[in-house]
């Protein structure tokens, strides 16, 4: 198993992608914690599943948008299965608002889930795997085909943006330590989330229009085995860099 003996954490796991790559995780050997905000019964079945992979789970509640959170997540996760080995910083919100129509507190709230979260995740991962005397990790953040413009989405686009500078900033910092730092940007994929605000006729003809490797949503699965990779020693040699998976919608 490609990540046998690893321990890893995924925050916003309660659903979609998150959920997916955390399951993803265990089936190829890791224990996981799933980290979650408003919906433990949601998170319980998620730790259902990895337990059922033959792998240890904690279900852990946190607000990623707060510090405390964060480093209480981490903590946790240490003192249950061990230092994170692998962090994932899936944990996102999307609130469409029209340019006009924005608001402070609107543009706030999706800095600190989406850019300023994964920042600080990943301080508190590294410096407890290099407290647990581990050799080496890997951290997997999640970017956005939306880092070229969505309309109703400046300040979603704005972060998403930020996770791949940021992406390679961290790869940077973290070389030294022999942890490796990559994104994941899906394009259009079927979750709760493209749902806000659009309906499914037009979520299936926005598949069709943008997507020309098959004309429909990906799944949340497609994209948790793209970050199975970039977790193994298969990527071993590649940070800094962000895995477009999007059926072809955005080459760049």
């Amino acid at each position: 198993m490609k990540l046998a003996g690893k321990v890893a954490l995924v925050t916003g796991a309660q659903q979609g992608i998150g959920a997916a790559i955390a399951v993803a995780l265990a089936e190829a050997g890791a224990d996981v914690a799933v980290n979650w905000l408003d919906d433990e019964k949601a998170a319980t079945a998620v730790v259902a599943k990895v337990e059922a992979a033959g792998r240890r789970a904690l279900a852990v509640r946190a607000d990623v948008a707060k510090l405390p959170d964060i480093e209480r997540m981490v903590a946790d996760t240490v003192r249950d299965l061990g230092a994170p080995d692998i962090l994932v910083n899936n944990a996102g919100v999307y609130p469409r608002v029209p340019l006009l129509e924005m608001r402070e507190s609107d543009w706030d709230i999706v800095l600190d889930v989406n850019l300023k979260a994964g920042c600080f995740a990943t301080i508190a991962m590294a410096k407890a795997l290099l407290a647990g005397g581990k050799k080496s990790g890997a951290v997997i953040n999640l970017s956005s085909a939306a880092i070229r413009g969505a309309v109703r989405g400046v300040h979603y686009s704005a972060s998403k943006g930020g996770v791949v500078s940021m992406t390679r900033a961290l790869a940077l910092e973290l070389a030294p330590h022999n942890i490796r730092v990559n994104a994941i940007a899906p394009s259009l994929t079927d979750t709760a989330q493209p749902r806000y605000g659009n309906s499914d006729a037009e979520l299936i003809e926005m598949a069709r229009a943008t997507i020309p490797l098959g004309g429909r949503m990906l799944t949340p699965e497609q994209i948790a085995g793209s970050a199975v990779f970039l977790a193994s020693d298969d990527a071993d040699a590649i940070t800094g860099q962000v895995l477009h998976v999007n059926g072809g919608a955005y080459m760049p």
